[in-house]
């Protein structure tokens, strides 16, 4: 699991060289290099304080932030463009705990997308599709979350609904982020013309 620039977290436990934390937004835990976070509440001796992830470009003045970093700026809740705002990652190699354009894995993508438009969801699909409403198949809309399983039933992968010319298609991250055909039966994979996923269910966040 990536943590991207301003984050906060807090940490469970400390080593010499790794921290076991807990990230404030979503309450992900994972293990942190002690070099890549500096401490910013200092009132307590105690291992928990609030934590945040250091700029590698502190001195420069110009910086490139990854889409979905805290930064010192006033947005404006808007959740008309989520499915432009996915668009821009399109192309962008699989890396399984990824968060940014380098590398970024299938909750990761929804995670960042839906926090630029004000949206905070959980980190993993089966925590994210725990949440919105359902909708049937027929009634599906763009930007709508589809969540697909695997031979158990378990949520393990999911996309961002949209339609165009009266087809659903669904952008999702496999391999790269990558736009396929959506049906009843889950996605289809028109480069190996198979199913490579199976619909599990749709649900609509907002």
């Amino acid at each position: 699991h990536q943590i991207i620039f301003d984050e906060t977290f807090v940490i469970i436990e400390k080593h010499e060289k790794w921290s076991r934390v807990k990230l404030d937004h979503d309450k992900y835990e994972g293990w942190i290099d002690n070099k890549q976070w500096k401490l910013i509440n200092n009132k307590s001796s105690e291992i928990n304080k609030n934590i945040v992830i250091k700029s590698l470009f502190l001195t420069t003045k110009n910086i490139i932030y990854p889409l979905g970093s805290f930064v010192d700026f006033n947005a404006k809740q808007n959740k008309t463009n989520i499915l432009q705002t996915a668009k821009m990652f399109l192309e962008t190699p699989y890396l399984w705990g990824g968060r940014t354009c380098m590398g970024i894995d299938c909750s990761g993508f929804i995670q960042i997308i839906f926090r630029v438009h004000g949206i905070n969801l959980l980190r993993d699909a089966y925590q994210q599709e725990t949440k919105g409403k359902k909708i049937k198949f027929a009634n599906a809309a763009t930007n709508d979350l589809a969540f697909f399983r695997n031979d158990i039933g378990k949520v393990i992968h999911v996309g961002i609904i949209f339609k165009e010319r009266n087809k659903i298609n669904i952008i999702h991250a496999s391999g790269r982020v990558r736009i396929d055909k959506l049906d009843e039966k889950g996605i289809f994979n028109q480069e190996t013309q198979s199913y490579s996923h199976n619909l599990h269910s749709i649900k609509r966040i907002y």
